[in-house]
């Protein structure tokens, strides 16, 4: 495919009023972005290395792989993130933002030592266009590389519309059924309950990953359930107390029976060697 090509109503989400920057580093948010670190680097060389970020929007997540001295090559299908990336990170040495498609990367086979799906696999509803990322993802990847995978729970609605009330809301208790039962997320007209998407369930994530190739490491819960709890957003700006909600997900981040409690979950997997 010449151009990347996204879902009109998920371009429509990310470039319009939606903030998906401001919302990783701000509040009970920045939990995902601290816990995604926490993830990465875990796995990560400590060298400087070659990383491919696919969906990496407006380079929340290249900006600190950029200071820790990593070299970021980031692709997006929204134009608006790809240019916000490019305006706050462009200036910054060894990183790169263009506009393309998880399924058709413009890259030479084995370029990357490590590639990050933070975005493809929760946008792409059909499970064959899924597995073609995971298969792009493999190819670009060197023999040894890492690939990490970021999706959201299953769960996500029914836990989220509980914090917030608004699972008495007829119409949304109508997107959580459909949620739970199929994994199709849909956003009813005149709402805004996210947008389009699938939501994984974690055993199903696994599946995905080990047929296109790739040695599962690790199912890792990212939030926990302080995610679904609104009043740490008071505890959230005190240092010590944000420490210990930090901990509190990290506690339970590989306890099987509490991988789909919070919003996101990610996968660490890795290519054979050769």
């Amino acid at each position: 495919m010449d151009e990347p090509i996204v879902d009109p109503e998920i371009d429509t989400y990310y470039s319009g009023d939606w903030d998906e920057d401001a919302r990783l580093r701000t509040g009970l948010g920045e939990l995902e972005l601290i816990r995604t670190r926490d993830i990465v680097t875990r796995f990560m060389p400590d060298s400087p290395v070659d990383v491919l970020d696919v969906g990496g929007g407006s380079g929340v997540h290249a900006e600190w792989l950029l200071d820790l001295g990593h070299r970021v090559e980031l692709v997006d299908p929204v134009q608006h993130l790809v240019n916000q990336a490019a305006g706050r990170l462009g200036d910054m040495t060894g990183f790169n933002a263009t506009r393309a498609d998880a399924r058709a990367l413009r890259f030479g086979n084995g370029r990357f030592d490590a590639v990050l799906l933070f975005g493809p696999l929760y946008h792409l509803t059909d499970r064959s266009d899924r597995m073609t990322v995971w298969e792009e993802a493999s190819r670009v990847c060197k023999p040894g590389g890492v690939i990490f995978a970021a999706v959201i729970s299953r769960f996500a609605s029914l836990f989220s519309g509980l914090s917030g009330d608004v699972i008495f809301d007829e119409t949304f208790r109508g997107v959580v059924e459909r949620d739970l039962i199929d994994g199709q997320h849909r956003n009813p007209e005149g709402r805004d309950y996210f947008t389009t998407a699938y939501f994984h369930h974690p055993d199903e994530v696994v599946a995905e990953a080990v047929e296109g190739g790739l040695q599962v490491e690790a199912v890792l819960g990212v939030e926990g359930i302080g995610a679904w709890i609104p009043r740490l957003e008071r505890s959230w700006e005190d240092p010590e107390r944000r420490a210990i909600i930090v901990e509190a997900a990290r506690a339970i981040e590989s306890e099987p029976t509490l991988l789909g409690l919070g919003p996101h979950l990610i996968v660490v997997a890795r290519k054979p060697g050769e």
